[in-house]
């Protein structure tokens, strides 16, 4: 005698999402599809902090309905609270690295599983916190997604929600329609939107977005081009790029084609004597960066001190040797990052910027005429004081323990200043109007000075070894952030500076300070580079250069 539910097996759905990118509502949405369509449906979700303070997993099972057999006890299925690995149909990521974890994990199977993910990045804790570049490598996740699942459905449907109003989670579903992987008509799916009641018109209009994007192939992994092949021609894989993509590449190529012949042109009459100057004495392939530095040391100071950085650049351009002006091109980017350190002046002046303004009210949706706020928190310590107060006065107060104890009681639980209030923003305004007295501060004299002697070294090694020159000029990679962690930094940069001292001479110099300084870009407290150092002291010396 057979049983009612013999040879069936339920339907499993996993959604990976992060807070806020309505996870739990795609599993509704799911589940009120297949209860329409005579199914037995439940869903479940799993909370988890591990990843970026939010990432939930929401497990769905459907189960086909039926008249059960006369012998059967149970009338109804019982079904699973959890995915199981290996037993996944569908699995839906609201991210790229999402879909990793899920790979990893064992839920997206090559013999069973149809792979949902949008392809946008949100890093990751650990990709932000990397003192060097951390991020994870989008072409690896996008080779695993293609490995790892028997149909990977891929697009940005992130930008999809946000180009309809609406959000990912809508434009996941209408991808869940179109990839055919569940037995359900489009009808379906479109009447449990409509009977969630709330922003129906957006959610239709993202879920017809992701049903489009679905029929379309994944993309691809971009193949790396071989070095001096040329550009990177304006594809990704198999799929066609979208026309405003292409235009903005396009766009883009050419200005820095333009930058290298004519980059007057792209700069306002304040920097006329600045682009110009780039033209007529710096090498063509160093020119796009220099004129970004320019503009960007005189945002922070002004035009002369966007003069005082090509004067410092081009001390390496004169001694410039390498056929692509890498020492050149380099020092056209390390230097205008230091040069530009982030001081309390700099913050303000960041943070009551027109266009970050706008930017958070686009980020948040704001309508037009709709009130926003803005809150700060800023946690000012005495030394951030001091580094901005003229070099006498500085000095006193770095030393000053009565000072000291006053700031650490007005600000040992923080500050909250509203940007967007006349009070906040007055403050962070009078802040940013100390620019004109910052090169008489006490930490910009001293940044400067560590800058020249920086730059001495790598000048002092470029007629002996090239290469280390650069790899001399890309140490200043390594300073970050600010108090204790730029304090470390420094630490790292000092010795890294020492190192490079002993290096000069030996055939493996530009190689090992290389690998030094991304020993001290492995962590904030110097392990690393303390044992790279330690096992270089140790290492029997190679032959010289020759």
């Amino acid at each position: 005698m057979s049983s009612w539910n013999e040879g069936r097996r339920p339907i499993t759905i996993a959604i990976l999402a992060m807070g806020g990118e309505g996870g739990g509502v795609l599993a509704d949405w799911i589940v009120d599809v297949g209860e329409r369509s005579g199914y037995y449906a439940q869903n479940t979700s799993v909370a988890g902090v591990a990843q970026r303070t939010g990432a939930t997993v929401y497990y769905v099972e459907m189960y086909p309905g039926g008249e059960p057999h006369e012998a059967d006890v149970r009338r109804e299925p019982v079904l699973s609270l959890f995915p199981t690995p290996g037993e996944v149909d569908v699995v839906i990521a609201s991210e790229l690295m999402e879909a990793g974890r899920a790979i990893q994990r064992g839920f997206s199977t090559p013999d069973r599983t149809t792979l949902i993910a949008s392809t946008n990045r949100v890093y990751s804790m650990d990709e932000k916190l990397a003192l060097g570049d951390g991020r994870v490598d989008s072409n690896t996740l996008l080779e695993a997604a293609h490995a790892g699942a028997r149909k990977f459905i891929g697009a940005d449907f992130m930008q999809l929600a946000l180009d309809a109003h609406s959000v990912i989670s809508a434009a996941l579903f209408g991808a869940l329609a179109g990839s055919g992987a569940l037995p359900f008509a489009r009808e379906t799916f479109e009447e449990a939107i409509r009977a969630a009641g709330k922003g129906v018109d957006a959610s239709l209009a993202a879920f017809a977005l992701g049903v489009e994007a679905a029929q379309r192939p994944a993309p691809e992994p971009i193949a790396a081009t071989p070095a001096g092949s040329g550009p990177v021609p304006i594809t990704i894989g198999k799929r066609p790029i979208d026309p405003a993509e292409e235009a903005a590449a396009v766009a883009e190529r050419r200005r820095v084609e333009v930058a290298a012949t004519d980059p007057a042109s792209l700069v306002g009459p304040r920097l006329q004597a600045q682009a110009a100057r780039i033209a007529a004495d710096f090498p063509a392939p160093a020119r796009s960066m220099l004129l970004h530095g320019a503009v960007r040391t005189a945002v922070f100071q002004n035009p002369a001190y966007s003069d005082r950085y090509l004067d410092r650049v081009a001390r390496l351009a004169a001694v410039e040797s390498g056929d692509t002006a890498r020492l050149t091109t380099e020092a056209a980017r390390h230097v205008a990052l230091w040069m530009c350190y982030q001081d309390t002046i700099q913050v303000a002046q960041q943070k009551i910027r027109r266009r970050r303004i706008e930017g958070v009210r686009a980020e948040a949706k704001a309508a037009p005429g709709q009130l926003m706020n803005v809150r700060e928190y800023l946690h000012p310590q005495v030394e951030e004081i001091a580094d901005t107060l003229p070099t006498p006065l500085g000095r006193w107060v770095a030393r000053s323990a009565w000072f000291g104890r006053v700031v650490g009681r007005l600000t040992r639980n923080g500050i909250v200043v509203n940007t967007t209030g006349i009070i906040g923003f007055t403050l962070l305004w009078a802040m940013a109007m100390f620019r004109p007295i910052r090169p008489r501060s006490l930490r910009f004299g001293r940044e400067q000075t560590a800058i020249d002697q920086w730059l001495g070294q790598a000048l002092a090694a470029a007629p002996i070894d090239y290469d280390l020159a650069c790899e001399i000029v890309e140490c200043q990679r390594v300073l970050k952030g600010y108090g204790e962690t730029h304090h470390h930094s420094v630490e790292s940069f000092t010795r890294l500076m020492t190192a490079a001292d002993s290096l000069v001479g030996r055939a493996d110099a530009a190689g090992t300070l290389a690998g030094l300084r991304s020993a001290a870009l492995a962590d904030e407290d110097g392990v690393a580079l303390e044992q790279a150092l330690l096992a270089i002291s140790t290492a029997p010396e190679p032959a010289p250069a020759a």
